[in-house]
């Protein structure tokens, strides 16, 4: 484990953060999951862009700028050494008083993780995985949206909290609508008569980047792509159903809510899935 904070690498027992932290106290602050290979971070740019638009939305300044956050992945991931790895850009909004209020808040807390990230074990990557309709619902995009990636995670962790109890590896996560919006920590697409459909971002879905990455890959190859509005019917007579995400990549999944997902080969899906580790391949070796 490697950590940048606050303007420097830190060991584990110096890095801190203060109880008054609105980021701890309240969630008030924003974060960046962040793919390494070849000891570079995969779509860097994507990432700060989107950090720096949610910044912009709930009024978090950053003093220093993107291109000081930039750095700090760099000097975080070069200290670590490993060249493939996982590392999480965080920036809350900084120490405050015990109060809602953002206002109190001086300079923002900046820190960057450096280490391993296993969302599932090997065997679930060739099986697939199961997963359950969570018990919680997304909240609606004027109550909480999902594209500013906040440190409100809540909704998400006991939507995983729920599937684990269940016996099910992650949870379809619906809107107020009764539709998908995604699962717990990853994007959901569906695979059905060669087209390939994801959730919208209305619907209360993550602007991933690998969601993104994806759809260009799709239609790269002149695979049809839609975004349309999934319920539990579309999911269960899909012929493939699979997840993306930056700590994931492409899942595929198995059953949903106990029901098995498709008969045949997951010829979409492992097409994609390979153009994906060759496309973060040949990108983080570009940028070397």
């Amino acid at each position: 484990m490697t950590i940048w904070m606050n303007g420097g690498l830190v060991t584990p027992e110096q890095a801190r953060v203060s109880v008054y932290d609105h980021g701890l106290l309240y969630g008030d602050g924003l974060f960046e999951g962040l793919r390494i290979a070849n000891g570079r971070v995969f779509r860097l740019d994507l990432h700060l862009a989107r950090l720096a638009q949610g910044a912009l939305l709930i009024g978090l300044d950053l003093p220093d700028g993107i291109a000081d956050l930039r750095r700090a992945v760099a000097t975080a991931v070069a200290a670590h050494g490993d060249p493939s790895g996982y590392a999480r850009l965080v920036v809350t909004r900084g120490e405050g008083a015990l109060g809602v209020d953002p206002a109190t808040c001086g300079r923002p807390t900046v820190f960057c993780i450096v280490d391993r990230l296993t969302l599932f074990p090997p065997e679930k990557r060739t099986a697939g995985i199961d997963l359950v309709t969570a018990r919680v619902r997304r909240p609606p995009l004027d109550v909480l949206d999902p594209r500013v990636k906040s440190l409100n995670y809540l909704n998400n962790a006991l939507a995983k909290l729920d599937a684990r109890r269940r016996g099910a590896d992650d949870a379809l996560l619906l809107n107020a609508h009764g539709t998908i919006a995604e699962a717990a920590v990853a994007n959901v697409f569906a695979v059905r008569d060669d087209e390939l459909c994801t959730p919208p971002l209305t619907d209360g879905a993550l602007d991933g980047i690998t969601r993104r990455t994806v759809l260009e890959l799709a239609r790269g190859f002149g695979i049809p792509t839609r975004e349309a509005s999934l319920g539990h019917y579309e999911l269960v007579s899909a012929d493939e159903v699979f997840l993306t995400g930056t700590g994931a990549g492409l899942v595929p999944v198995r059953t949903v809510d106990g029901m098995r997902v498709g008969q045949g080969p997951l010829s979409v899906f492992e097409r994609l899935s390979g153009a994906y580790q060759i496309r973060v391949e040949e990108d983080t070796r570009a940028a070397a």
